[in-house]
């Protein structure tokens, strides 16, 4: 066992070498490592592999499947058991370090694993010249989506985050009668999700128990602090422990909020600020149980500034004035509402239906000329295999899904400092209290540290 450590932590640091001098206040330096990606032609069967092989990890690599798969990594060989049997000729690895090491092969890897361990898995396969498409959210913390985003310019490397409404035609539509004036100018947006339908508000750690023979403990942890293990964490109910997960924001603004992001122009802001309006369950060790968040975001070039409510865990906007109550807005218990100075448009969970509100607004009503390229079959993960191919920059591709999520993320950080934060995009600091900026970054376990 111990000289396995031994190599997977040499391969996982000899990663960190070009990049130590990394730091969250500011991009990086430009990689050294020239890694440079396989060339691959449109008709080519790319080799990929999947590090989190279980439950989203499942559905993530079966999408690709029509590759060729090589190998398979998970640290829960029963969680990961229905991709072994559906993938027989795949081979089988606990660590995905030794994966990669062992399999030089590999093109493109899919990362479906708990929130805490995304950047470090992307971060060495990146640096490998592989492909990545990472599950949402993109990181754990802020400064991991800067480090990503500046890693993907470095190396060349195709990436995709894995909210596939980010590639149906619900965004696009939207935005597009947005940009053509169709409700005036838009100030206010809310956003909502019935999640957590997991344990959240957790006060205590639970005791030890005795680590299942089909679990490796110690690589389930990876970067994340040392602890017993418990059901309570794994496999499904990590989401909402403030060390593994992202909670109810984590889990859907990446997929509830991207029409907001795209349609508002939101990545062209440099500065924004973010406060935790309400919350119930806050503790150190968990995320709440239901919170609603406030983001603000001053002009984009001719739209106006533009208040974002978020709101989880059963909590609601207000129903519009003069709205039916037979008229469902967004999807019902997720979806987005954008509030113009000449009416209302609706979207549901993953961008769908976008609409005017009341519904009969939309009888009458002629969309606009397409302007935004739509993806061939709105299918997410054929976009990022596409583009490994040479084709067209994936949807969801780290420009612009690694400042979404750090605008995403940041709510998670005005909730634990309590207080209103002002944050600068360009050095990636928050500038009205510089002694809050330890939570945009955590400490990582020895062995398992990024340069951020």
């Amino acid at each position: 066992m111990k000289k396995n450590n031994d190599i997977t932590r040499r391969a996982f640091l000899a990663t960190t070498t070009t990049t130590a001098a990394w730091a969250i206040t500011g991009f990086a330096a430009p990689n050294t490592a020239k890694v440079i990606p396989g060339k691959l032609s449109p008709n080519e069967k790319m080799n990929v592999a999947a590090i989190g092989s279980g439950g989203k990890g499942l559905s993530d690599i079966m999408n690709v499947s029509h590759e060729n798969v090589v190998a398979l990594a998970d640290p829960d060989w029963k969680n990961a058991a229905e991709s072994f049997a559906r993938l027989p000729d795949a081979k089988q690895y606990k660590d995905y370090r030794i994966m990669l090491e062992k399999h030089p092969e590999i093109d493109a890897c899919t990362i479906s694993t708990p929130d805490h361990t995304h950047a470090p898995a992307a971060f060495m396969a990146m640096n490998m010249g592989k492909h990545v498409y990472v599950q949402k959210p993109l990181t754990h913390t802020v400064a991991e989506a800067r480090l990503l985003r500046q890693l993907a310019k470095d190396t060349g490397v195709v990436t995709q985050m894995g909210n596939q409404g980010r590639s149906n035609n619900g965004c696009r539509d939207l935005a597009e009668m947005l940009w053509d004036g169709a409700i005036g100018e838009v100030r206010e947006v809310h956003a909502w999700s019935n999640r957590p339908i997991w344990p959240q508000g957790m006060k205590k750690r639970p005791k030890a128990k005795d680590v299942p023979e089909h679990i490796d403990w110690d690589l389930w942890l990876g970067c994340a602090p040392e602890r017993p293990y418990h059901p309570a964490y794994a496999p499904f109910k990590w989401r909402g422990w403030w060390d593994f997960g992202c909670g109810a924001l984590g889990d859907m603004a990446c997929h509830i909020m991207d029409t907001p992001n795209l349609a508002l122009k939101l990545g062209e802001a440099t500065t924004f600020s973010v406060e935790a309006v309400s919350q119930e369950g806050l503790t150190d060790e968990a995320a709440p149980n239901k919170s609603v968040i406030k983001y603000e975001f001053p002009a984009r070039g001719d739209m106006p500034p533009v208040t974002i409510y978020w709101h989880d865990g059963g909590n609601m906007p207000p129903r519009p004035e003069g709205i039916p109550e037979d008229q469902e807005i967004g999807g019902g218990d997720n979806g987005s509402l954008f509030i113009g100075s000449d009416g209302y448009l609706t979207a549901g969970t993953y961008s769908g239906e976008a609409r005017f509100l009341p519904m009969e607004r939309n009888k009458d009503y002629k969309r606009p000329e397409q302007t935004l390229a739509r993806v061939k079959d709105e299918n997410h993960a054929q976009n990022w295999i596409d583009g490994c191919k040479g084709g067209d920059a994936p949807s969801s591709n780290f420009e612009y899904s690694a400042p979404f999520t750090e605008f995403v993320n940041f709510g998670n950080v005005a909730l634990r400092a309590g207080k209103k934060l002002e944050y600068d995009r360009v050095s990636g600091k928050i500038t009205n209290d510089a002694s809050l900026n330890h939570h945009l970054t955590k400490e990582y376990r020895k062995g398992w540290e990024l340069p951020c």
